[in-house]
């Protein structure tokens, strides 16, 4: 472990190294992952203006998504026979995470409920992030505990941005057994036939995804990526954009919407602490 130091836009970053990987961690901007490096390969993709500009969501390196991954309709929820808001992906990728544990082997993140997240999301909770790097592997295990009296819901994703330059899109792969997905730019059901990476926009999000796991092919001379998560994670998400060079590979615990529709929802019972992983190996 090296750092902390200033990173992109003078933030306090850390840094995680073995061998000929590097990660390196952003805790006060939502404890974000900007950038892991193989080999001299960057696995990653990032825009670092939007990582300096605090007003804007960032597009790139390994966003958390707590505790709503995606939208909910009208960006409302109902709970305790109120209805509360929540922005699209939640709140954990905007808030500083505090630094409980930095050392050679791992970084330990927390973010706490607190007055403003209250207000978005009526549960008190305690967040743990641990990032920890083995060879050419990064755990990220998320652990919360439920700190109130009643089951409080749990919808958490990952959203990586992984470096696949446009010229790189028509040769690149992500395993998949889907049979069915939700088009989240026509917001219906299609059957999968496979995904054309090179369209204007791909916005998929595969239903019956069953392993837990995947591998994307980066296409001609940057190593494939292989991701494996807990059984936690149902639904794969995936996106990319024309002329951008990122394919998005997102594992989600249910569907966008979740907290408002049930559907696949978890539940973290009173005075209970739940653990989720996820690991990507480049």
């Amino acid at each position: 472990m090296s750092g902390p130091f200033p990173g992109i836009a003078g933030l306090e970053t850390y840094a995680l190294e073995d061998g000929g990987c590097r990660v390196e961690i952003i805790p006060t901007r939502g404890a974000l992952v900007t950038r892991m490096v193989v080999d001299g390969d960057d696995v990653l993709y990032l825009d670092e203006s939007t990582v300096a500009d605090l007003t804007k969501n960032v597009r790139g390196g390994i966003p958390v998504l707590f505790p709503n991954a995606g939208p909910l309709p009208g960006d409302t929820y109902p709970a305790d026979r109120e209805a509360y808001t929540l922005p699209q992906h939640g709140f954990a990728r905007k808030l500083p995470w505090k630094v409980r544990q930095a050392d050679e082997s791992m970084l330990v993140l927390r973010l706490s409920s607190s007055a403003e997240t209250l207000r978005q999301f009526p549960w008190a909770f305690d967040a743990q992030l641990v990032f920890s790097l083995s060879g050419r592997r990064l755990t990220v295990d998320f652990d919360v505990a439920n700190l109130g009296k009643r089951p409080m819901p749990l919808h958490l994703g990952y959203h990586p941005y992984f470096r696949v330059p446009q010229a790189n899109k028509a040769q690149a792969r992500v395993e998949t057994d889907a049979t069915h997905a939700w088009d989240n730019l026509a917001k219906h059901e299609v059957p999968f036939n496979g995904l054309d990476l090179t369209a204007q926009e791909v916005d998929l999000h595969l239903r019956d995804h069953s392993a837990p796991g995947t591998v994307l092919e980066r296409g001609p001379g940057l190593r494939p990526v292989k991701l494996s998560w807990t059984e936690e994670f149902r639904m794969l998400v995936v996106w990319t954009l024309q002329g951008k060079d990122f394919v998005c590979v997102e594992p989600w615990t249910a569907a966008a919407g979740a907290l408002a529709t049930g559907e696949g929802l978890l539940h973290v019972a009173p005075d209970e602490r739940v653990s989720l992983a996820f690991d990507i190996e480049a």
